[in-house]
C-alpha cells in the first residue's frame, strides 16, 4: 500500500467510525507499516490546531506574542499525542492485546484528524455570533462525538470493554490536560 493510499484508507476508515460504522476499523490494515505511516495524521490535524487557535484570537483578543503562543501550542499537541502513543504501547500488551496495537494506533491516529474537524465545526456558532445556548450545545455534541469516537474506535480495535475503553480515552485527556498545565505555567 503506498503513502497516498495509507493516507486515504486511514481518514475512510476514520470517517466511517464517526459515523458508527464498525467497518471503519477493518479498512486499516492491523501491520507495522501502516501505523508508522498513520503518523503522517499529525500533520492533518495540526490545521484543526491552528483554527481553534485563531478562533480563541478572535473571540478572545490577539496576543502581543503570537509566535510564541503557536509554537507552545504546536509542541503541547505533539507532545501529548506521541506520549499517549508511548504509554498505549505499554499498556496494550498487559491487556494481551499487543498484536491489535498496530491498528488501534493507526486508527486512533486518523480518529484524531476527524476530532479536530468536530471540535472546529462545533466552535463555529460562537465565533458566528449564534445565541449562547446554541454555541454551547454545538460545542457539547461536537466535543462529545469526538469523545465517543475514540472509544469506539478503541473498543473495536483492541477489542476491549466499555471500561477499558473509557480509561484509554480519560488517559488521552489526562495528557492533554496535564501537558496544558504545564505548557501555560512555564510559558505565561
Amino acid at each position: 500500500m503506498s503513502a497516498l493510499t495509507s493516507v486515504v484508507v486511514g481518514l475512510a476508515g476514520a470517517a466511517r467510525l464517526a459515523f458508527g460504522k464498525a467497518d471503519g476499523a477493518v479498512l486499516v490494515p492491523g501491520d507495522r507499516r501502516t501505523a508508522v505511516r498513520s503518523f503522517w495524521a499529525i500533520a492533518f490535524a495540526l490545521p484543526s490546531v491552528l483554527c481553534r487557535l485563531l478562533m480563541a484570537w478572535v473571540v478572545e483578543g490577539f496576543p502581543t506574542d503570537p509566535g510564541h503562543q503557536i509554537g507552545r501550542e504546536l509542541i503541547t499537541f505533539v507532545v501529548g499525542w506521541l506520549l499517549f502513543v508511548e504509554a498505549s504501547h505499554r499498556i496494550v500488551p498487559l491487556l494481551g492485546r499487543a498484536h491489535r496495537w498496530p491498528r488501534f494506533i493507526a486508527l486512533w491516529n486518523w480518529c484524531n484528524v476527524v476530532e479536530g474537524v468536530l471540535v472546529v465545526l462545533g466552535a463555529l456558532p460562537d465565533l458566528m455570533g449564534a445565541p449562547p445556548v446554541i454555541g454551547e450545545a454545538t460545542v457539547l455534541i461536537t466535543v462529545g462525538w469526538a469523545l465517543w469516537l475514540e472509544w469506539y474506535a478503541t473498543r473495536l480495535t483492541l477489542d476491549v470493554g466499555i471500561g477499558v475503553a473509557i480509561g484509554f480515552v480519560a488517559l488521552d485527556q489526562a495528557i492533554g490536560v496535564l501537558l496544558g498545565v504545564v505548557a501555560v505555567s512555564i510559558g505565561g
